[in-house]
């Protein structure tokens, strides 16, 4: 049986914890791993008549094959504000506006590139695991001062216990993220 304000402090641990997975999944999807792959285009803000908008907001986005995105623009006027918006980005992308759509071809990624993707992927899985052992660090400060409030202190020792399994078992699931998205950006 555990103390109800340390299960307190361990469910707001794994669901922060959560949170940091979360973002490392958003994060990771904006990595451009050779394939099409609309995600890459989240962060972008169009000119939508005066206001900073999403671009998911003024265009349909849509993969037609493996290496090629379309962005339909609900109106057609909104066709030079976003072609202007994606190479402002500076993604390594080059959009190619018909009149009515604007396509996107996505390049193979060179060896280097890969290589550079790959870091930038480790660079997140590391502040994801970083974050996690902040969260980790806080929720057993919270359960040691429980111990001074008269909480037993074996209680207080399995507190500990299950924050750190609850931290390992979170370090393993960004690792296996990483070793996914190296593998996906790898992969020719």
């Amino acid at each position: 049986m555990i103390h109800e304000d340390i299960q307190l402090y361990l469910d707001q641990a794994e669901e922060d914890m959560g949170k940091a997975i979360h973002h490392l999944t958003v994060e990771m999807a904006k990595i451009r791993a050779g394939k099409a792959n609309t995600a890459v285009l989240d962060g972008i803000k169009v000119d939508y008549y005066g206001n900073s908008t999403p671009l998911n907001q003024v265009a349909g986005l849509s993969t037609s094959d493996a290496r090629t995105m379309v962005i339909q623009p609900w109106e057609k006027s909104m066709l030079q504000p976003i072609e202007k918006a994606i190479i402002i980005a500076n993604l390594g992308l080059t959009p190619s506006n018909d009149g009515s759509v604007i396509r996107i071809h996505v390049p193979p990624l060179t060896e280097e590139r890969r290589r550079e993707l790959v870091k930038r992927t480790r660079n997140e899985g590391e502040t994801a695991k970083v974050a996690v052992r902040n969260i980790r660090r806080d929720a057993n400060e919270a359960i040691k001062k429980l111990q001074k409030d008269g909480v037993p202190e074996d209680m207080v020792k399995e507190g500990e216990t299950r924050v750190q399994q609850l931290t390992d078992k979170q370090i393993a699931r960004i690792d296996e993220l990483l070793v996914v998205k190296e593998k996906e950006i790898m992969t020719v």
